[in-house]
């Protein structure tokens, strides 16, 4: 059998996402009831941090811990990736010494040449191309609120960034409409958005997004990596703050969401983060945990 990767949502076919998708409501339902699963009784998953995190870290090792395992934390100023190493020679040693590896880091090439070599499956938990396992804990979130997002409308408002490129894959492979509303000059890759055919529409108003939504997600205007763009990226996302004015176009049953962190009455305004009659972004961030632990539970069994 070979070694599976989760470098991308489509690295998983719409069955196994609808599993994994399953699993994670599942193991979030016995760990409310205290029952322990530990499939990972002696194995360790090696974590690769060359950007920095606040859910990503603690979901990854406290699910790794709740699972019967162990989490090695790795940043650039540890190891010899900081001192010019080659990666695939980085992957060669680190992936004969743990069980998983789980990379968070800039270029995507990182990830593709790290699981090129590696022997152990590896896990794209952030690129600047994209975020996949937020995207899990997303899908599961609408689907424990909603039920199946499939022929739903989705609104994405703001950025074509890394989040965005996740969701045009997602609505690929739950079959919904996603509507992108961003500034000229900051849409998706082109080459994403062609792959998802009619499934995917580029506006330039929020409202056109949002209207008839039954799911609206945004993210910051500037991600890690483009601090020093932040003025000029302020000053080309106004009016792309989502607030309860916005949500009012929606349907009346739409639901919020928000990778987080989030900068309050920039890109998402403070009443609405906080209206749990609509904001699910709580749920969504816990739901990290759950669907990742569901996720290494999937890679680990197919990929002995």
């Amino acid at each position: 059998m070979a070694i599976r990767h989760f470098l991308t949502l489509l690295d998983l076919s719409r069955d196994e996402l609808n599993n994994v998708i399953e699993r994670a409501i599942e193991l979030k339902a016995l760990r409310a009831q205290g029952i322990a699963t530990e499939p990972f009784r002696d194995k360790v998953l090696g974590m690769i941090f060359e950007k920095s995190s606040t859910r990503t870290r603690v979901s990854f090792e406290a699910g790794m811990a709740q699972m019967g395992g162990h989490a090695l934390f790795l940043s650039p100023r540890d190891t010899q990736l900081g001192r010019g190493e080659p990666i695939e020679d980085s992957a060669r040693v680190i992936s004969r010494m743990v069980d998983m590896v789980m990379i968070r880091t800039f270029g995507h090439n990182v990830l593709e040449r790290f699981s090129q070599y590696s022997r152990v499956p590896v896990i794209n938990a952030l690129s600047d191309s994209y975020h996949p396992c937020q995207l899990l804990a997303d899908i599961q979130t609408y689907v424990e609120h909603r039920g199946s997002p499939e022929g739903k409308v989705v609104a994405w408002v703001g950025d074509g960034n890394n989040m965005c490129h996740s969701y045009i894959n997602a609505a690929r492979q739950c079959d919904f409409e996603l509507r992108i509303a961003c500034p000229e000059g900051y849409e998706p890759d082109e080459a994403i958005v062609a792959a998802a055919g009619d499934r995917v529409k580029i506006v330039r108003k929020p409202l056109d997004a949002v209207r008839d939504a039954d799911w609206v997600s945004t993210d910051v205007w500037a991600s890690m990596g483009q601090e020093t763009e932040q003025v000029e990226r302020e000053r080309a996302f106004q009016g792309f703050l989502v607030d309860h004015e916005l949500m009012s176009h929606a349907n009346s049953d739409a639901i919020f969401m928000h990778c987080l962190p989030a900068h309050r009455d920039e890109e998402v305004s403070g009443e609405l983060l906080e209206d749990e009659s609509i904001s699910v972004v709580w749920d969504e961030a816990e739901n990290r945990l759950h669907a990742q632990k569901a996720l290494m539970e999937f890679l680990q069994e197919n990929s002995r």
